[in-house]
C-alpha cells in the first residue's frame, strides 16, 4: 500500500470535508493506491470522526456513490428556511414513511434530510415520540447539524441550536401568544 502523492482528483483534495451520502459528513485525510484482487484502485481515504470509522471509496466511483462537497451557504439557509415549513406527514404506515424518512435521511440531500427533521421535530407542548420516530429524527439531526457545523465553521452544539430556533419559528411551534392564554383563563372561570 503506498501513498500517493498527488492531493487533488475529481475536484476533491486533501483534508478537505465532504459528504457521503450513507454516513453523512467526513473528510479526506488521504489518496492512497492499492492493489485489490490484482488491479491498482486509486482510492479517497474518507475519515468520519464522531463515528471513529474509515472508509476508502474508489475515485472512480465517487459519481456512482454520491459522494458530494459540502452545501454551498445558500443552500444551507434554503434547508434552514424548510425547518420553518409546515410538516408535511403523509397518512401512510407508519413503517412506509420510516422508509421514505430513512431514504431521504441516506440520500445526502441537505433539503430532504431538513424536511425529516421538520417532519418529525416534536416540541414540549406535542405528545412524545415512538422510540423509531426519534431514532430517525435524531440520525437527521445529526446529518444536518454536522453539515451546518462544518459549512459555517461552528460547533454542533451551535449548529443545533440554529436549528430548533428555526424549527420554533415554524407553524403553532413557538410560544403561544399570551391574548389566548388569557382568554383560556377567562373561560376556566366562569
Amino acid at each position: 500500500m503506498t501513498v500517493k502523492k498527488t492531493t487533488q482528483r475529481q475536484g476533491f483534495k486533501t483534508n478537505e470535508f465532504i459528504v457521503y451520502p450513507a454516513h453523512g459528513v467526513g473528510q479526506i485525510v488521504a489518496i492512497e493506491e492499492q492493489e485489490v484482487a490484482g488491479a491498482r484502485l486509486e482510492l479517497f481515504v474518507i475519515n468520519f470522526v464522531k463515528d471513529k470509522m474509515t472508509l476508502r471509496v474508489p475515485t472512480a466511483k465517487v459519481a456512482s456513490v454520491g459522494m458530494r462537497k459540502l452545501a454551498e451557504t445558500p443552500l444551507i439557509k434554503r434547508a434552514l428556511e424548510t425547518l420553518k415549513g409546515r410538516a408535511r406527514i403523509k397518512r401512510t404506515m407508519w413503517s412506509r414513511r420510516a422508509q421514505e424518512y430513512e431514504a431521504k435521511i441516506n440520500s445526502g440531500d441537505i433539503v430532504a434530510i431538513a424536511e425529516v427533521v421538520r417532519d418529525l421535530y416534536r416540541s414540549e407542548t406535542q405528545p412524545e415520540q415512538s422510540y423509531s420516530e426519534r431514532q430517525l429524527y435524531e440520525a437527521a439531526l445529526d446529518r444536518l447539524s454536522r453539515e451546518i457545523s462544518a459549512v459555517q465553521r461552528i460547533t454542533e452544539t451551535e449548529a443545533i441550536k440554529e436549528i430548533e430556533a428555526a424549527l420554533a419559528k415554524g407553524p403553532r411551534r413557538g410560544p403561544k401568544p399570551e391574548a389566548d392564554e388569557e382568554a383560556v383563563v377567562a373561560e376556566e372561570a366562569a
